[in-house]
């Protein structure tokens, strides 16, 4: 074919990313490897405009970017500035709330991940669980019987006795789900609507059976009886709640 009568050389279409988000991802990284450690001050808004030669403009929506990503902590003020902030199991569990939220995932879906992760969570703990986890656990459930017919107080004291688990358990990824489910399905079920005196009974005796194998070690226990007392939540939840999405 003739050289004239060659197709043209063609190109796709390039994106050319922002250079406030070039700057973010570079400042991310390097927070995230682990070369800016926890409370580790930026170097101030003018020095970051003279170092990386980009506007001012620029480099603060850099730093809002990395703030609203909850890597930076921007204190205002005399002896303020951009301060960087590790993730933790907290900034975990609000990422996955808002998943939660944001997608309406459906309420059966929560049960069945809870039903998936919290037997695990419960055989860890009894492989992990130091003496403070047990007196935690204790103290949890003294609070959950000692609450009577305050079914709010019984309510706390419950959350708190699955997050004293999970934390025994040491998995960091699994006590951010956990606390994540926690929340959003106490938010998406009316418990009160059947958290009546034997409800309470009931939860009480699992949760004394659960931390009995826990404090013996014995994982296979745990798991089972974790698994048997999550699937009856949920079972009960749905006879009285009918909604399927949060």
């Amino acid at each position: 074919m003739p050289r004239s009568e060659q197709p043209a050389p063609r190109f796709e279409t390039l994106t050319v990313p922002k250079a406030s988000d070039v700057l973010a991802a570079e400042v991310r990284e390097r927070i995230l490897s682990g070369e800016f450690g926890e409370g580790t001050a930026l170097p101030a808004e003018r020095q970051l405009v003279e170092q990386t030669g980009l506007s001012r403009a620029t480099v603060r929506e850099a730093l809002r970017i990395l703030e609203v990503e909850g890597l930076l902590e921007i204190r205002p003020g005399r002896g303020g500035g951009a301060f960087v902030h590790r993730p933790g199991r907290e900034s975990l569990a609000n990422t996955v709330q808002l998943v939660i939220r944001g997608q309406r995932i459906r309420l059966e879906a929560l049960h069945e991940t809870r039903e998936a992760i919290e037997p695990a969570c419960a055989a860890l703990a009894a492989r992990r669980r130091t003496d403070r986890d047990l007196a935690e656990l204790d103290a949890a459930h003294a609070e959950l019987v000692g609450a009577g017919e305050d079914v709010q107080r019984f309510l706390r004291a419950n959350v708190r006795w699955h997050t004293v688990v999970a934390q025994a358990g040491g998995n960091e990824l699994l006590i951010g789900f956990l606390s994540a489910l926690s929340r959003s399905i106490h938010a998406a079920t009316n418990l009160e609507r059947f958290m009546d005196a034997d409800i309470r009974e009931l939860t009480a005796r699992a949760h004394a059976r659960i931390t009995d194998a826990i404090r013996a070690g014995d994982e296979a226990a745990a798991a089972r009886r974790m698994t048997r007392h999550v699937c009856g939540f949920a079972q009960a939840a749905a006879e009285v709640d009918h909604r399927t999405s949060i």
